[in-house]
């Protein structure tokens, strides 16, 4: 059932109210018996954080977690300070690193 927020038109009191929706708006102020007013308010937003909350995720037979970028593989380019003194690449003169340098 929703909260409803009232305030009294003459002494100012702010109370709160739990009722169905089908159910009267209160008439007057528990502090002094006089008329009060429901007190309308925009609502509150709502933030969805992690997946399965939007129609693009994956049904949950897929794995989670994991995304297209993670799945594409990367080749290291040898850094040209890197090359191993012991790599027979570089002693044959054919590796790219001993190259660079």
């Amino acid at each position: 059932m929703p909260t409803y927020e009232y305030e009294c038109k003459s002494c100012g009191h702010v109370f709160e109210a739990i009722q169905s929706m089908i159910e009267a708006p209160l008439k007057e102020c528990p502090e002094c018996g006089r008329e009060i007013r429901r007190l309308i308010h925009g609502g509150g937003g709502v933030i969805f954080k992690g997946s399965g909350f939007y129609v693009t995720d994956k049904s949950s037979g897929a794995k989670t977690g994991s995304s297209k970028a993670e799945n594409v593989k990367t080749e290291a380019k040898p850094d040209a300070g890197s090359a191993c003194a012991s790599c027979s690449k570089a002693e044959a003169g054919s590796c790219p690193a001993a190259a660079a340098k």
